[in-house]
């Protein structure tokens, strides 16, 4: 998600397709470009299902993937659809409105938001709370944004300060799969069952300063591809040692992006579908990450015309397609994002899904009523709707039981 702060190669791959870039991060100071198009799906909302034969085949679903199919051909669509929401709650605590937009909506995932020093029993109290509000009788996922250094949400009595980023790719070889381990541990202990890192972007050694999301706040693990690899592949097997699911981001890449997706309208012009920064998402999907999330980012080397949560071509085309990733898709966040604010709450939703995501985050309650009732109508709509719609319900069921939470049968 996108941060408020608490050398990269010139060769770039060989192709011209492209683009790419910021995820949900950082301020910026930068240059905002406008566009009267950010808000606008230029062939309205049925083009990405027209895209869909167009479109790679995804990778066949592991057999978890298949039982928890099947587990979700048993909700209702009313039912599917909440799974397919992560909500954002206060570190402070679960207001009134949040717990009603959680039990109205059987919404299936909350993200907690917000820096809390209080330690670990008061993140464990709130994780029991939420733990409670079962939906559609299944255990609710949470998460949190614990990377290090300026982003690192939970803090305190029991969790060990972070370093960022870019201390932790300076480690020797092993070192940061074990302190990620022990980082995981932490989250387990506070009731938090998915940690949404690493950051898989490569910011070029002459843009650290300048590419406020990630480089500006030490988010990235340095400034080559094959050193962040080694340590985004580091990342993920610790917090997979603790029992935390992960996620890479922010696909297909934030690292040269001037503009936080938080406050204004993102554009890179710069990463290409072929571009050698994906490298760092291709091991991590390789190392057995569990999701992959996509920036809000316009690339217009890639997709253009619209930011890279809406884009088939990026996440059914680069990510599904190219790199085989048959996990969760996760989207950055869909509700309070200024990068998506020209666009219809409902519509976000709607356009995510059908672009092929499977977790969409929303950081202000108020717009969950909104957002799942256009995805149950979407689903209503026509047969293809309903089955993409029951695909990523069965994606995040098998994304809880890698967690531990349920068991698919």
């Amino acid at each position: 998600m996108a941060e408020t702060s608490n050398a990269c190669s010139p060769l770039r791959g060989l192709a011209a397709a492209a683009a790419c870039a910021l995820a949900l991060a950082g301020c910026s100071p930068g240059t905002a470009e406008s566009s009267s198009n950010t808000g606008a799906n230029p062939g309205g909302l049925d083009d990405t299902s027209q895209l869909a034969s167009a479109a790679p085949p995804s990778p066949s679903p592991t057999p978890a993937g298949v039982r928890c199919r099947v587990m979700a051909d048993s909700l209702t669509t009313e039912q599917q659809a909440g799974q397919l929401f992560m909500i954002g709650v206060s570190t402070s605590g679960l207001d009134n409105a949040t717990r009603k937009a959680i039990e109205s909506g059987a919404i299936g995932s909350a993200v907690l938001l917000g820096e809390s020093s209080a330690g670990t029993s008061q993140i464990a109290a709130i994780t029991a709370e939420l733990g409670k509000l079962r939906s559609a009788g299944l255990p609710l996922l949470v998460s949190v944004d614990q990377e290090g250094g300026k982003v690192q949400r939970l803090q305190g009595k029991g969790f060990s300060t972070i370093p960022p980023a870019l201390r932790q790719g300076a480690l020797e070889d092993g070192q940061l799969r074990t302190q990620a381990r022990g980082w995981g541990e932490e989250l387990v202990a506070a009731g938090v069952h998915y940690d949404l890192a690493p950051v898989a972007d490569v910011v070029p050694k002459g843009k650290q300063d300048s590419n406020a999301p990630i480089g500006k706040l030490d988010r990235n693990f340095g400034n080559d591809v094959a050193g962040v690899s080694r340590s985004v592949v580091e990342f993920t097997q610790g917090m997979q040692d603790a029992g935390v699911v992960t996620t890479l981001k922010h696909f297909p890449g934030l690292g040269e992006v001037t503009v936080n997706t938080d406050f204004g309208v993102a554009k890179d012009s710069d990463i290409t579908a072929d571009d050698e920064y994906l490298e760092p998402f291709r091991k991590g999907i390789e190392a057995g990450a569990d999701s992959v999330m996509i920036s809000s980012a316009i690339f217009t080397q890639i997709d253009p015309d619209q930011e890279g949560v809406f884009s088939k071509k990026i996440i059914t085309g680069m990510l599904r397609g190219d790199l085989g990733f048959d996990g969760v898709v996760i989207s950055d966040d869909l509700g309070a994002a200024a990068a998506v604010g020209d666009v219809k709450p409902g519509d976000r939703a709607v356009r995510f899904f059908a672009a092929g995501g499977d977790l969409l985050i929303n950081a202000d309650p108020s717009l969950m009523d909104e957002m799942l009732k256009a995805t149950v109508a979407w689903a209503a709509k026509d047969q293809a709707h309903a089955a993409r719609l029951a695909e990523s319900a069965g994606r995040v069921l098998a994304l809880k039981e890698s967690a531990g939470l349920l068991t698919c049968s």
